[in-house]
């Protein structure tokens, strides 16, 4: 009697185990049948975001060639725009110079010019003077005079100071004040014929215009 109930329970416990597998295999089948399109999805899905990194990753490379190439574009530009700004003030401190060394050399000549007007009466004594030395008075002193007139006339000469021809030349207002009219058998009519007072230019300038005679 007791072998038969401990059959009888080795039969139930075999028969459990073999339910139990039974349903263990069933669940392990349901398990790869739910498994098996979740990870085809997953993968469909990781690839979908591989894709979408690959393709953010070439947009930010792009926009950042972009973004590289606008940099550099607006440095250049800035570039050009400081060098033609350090070009117009080179252009116009050279101008600025040069027309304050013109400036400088008109007034140097103004002053000059002033400073000469009131010399030339100083020559014009001095010639008269030389004009009436006798012929019988000192020789050594009338020597002496005429080495100081010439060297005058060089120094002035030298810095620009030249006579004006008169006599034997045509009439020209620029240079000749025609003060009286005269008749000649040596000249012809509007040639200057006689220098009253002598005439000088400065630099290409009349400094004091001939004071002449003018044949009519």
């Amino acid at each position: 009697m007791a072998d038969k109930k401990e059959d009888a329970v080795k039969q139930a416990i075999k028969d459990a185990q073999e339910a139990a597998a039974k349903e263990n295999e069933k669940a392990d089948e349901t398990v790869e049948q739910a498994q098996e399109p979740e990870t085809e999805e997953t993968a469909e899905k990781e690839t979908a975001e591989t894709e979408t990194e690959e393709q953010e990753t070439k947009t930010s490379k792009l926009f950042g060639k972009d973004k590289k190439k606008k940099e550099k574009d607006k440095s250049k530009e800035k570039i050009e725009e400081l060098e033609d700004k350090v070009k117009r003030q080179l252009a116009e401190f050279e101008n600025f110079r040069n027309r304050s060394e013109k400036e400088k050399a008109q007034m140097f000549d103004m002053g000059a010019k002033n400073v000469l007007e009131k010399i030339l009466p100083v020559v014009d004594n001095f010639e008269r003077g030389l004009m009436t030395v006798p012929a019988d008075g000192e020789k050594a002193f009338a020597d002496g005079m005429l080495m100081i007139y010439k060297q005058l006339m060089t120094e002035l000469e030298s810095i620009g100071v030249k006579p004006i021809e008169a006599v034997g030349q045509e009439f020209d207002p620029n240079f000749h004040n025609a003060v009286m009219q005269v008749e000649s058998e040596e000249y012809e009519s509007g040639v200057v014929a006689q220098e009253l007072m002598k005439g000088y230019t400065y630099k290409d300038t009349v400094l004091r215009h001939s004071m002449v005679a003018v044949v009519q």
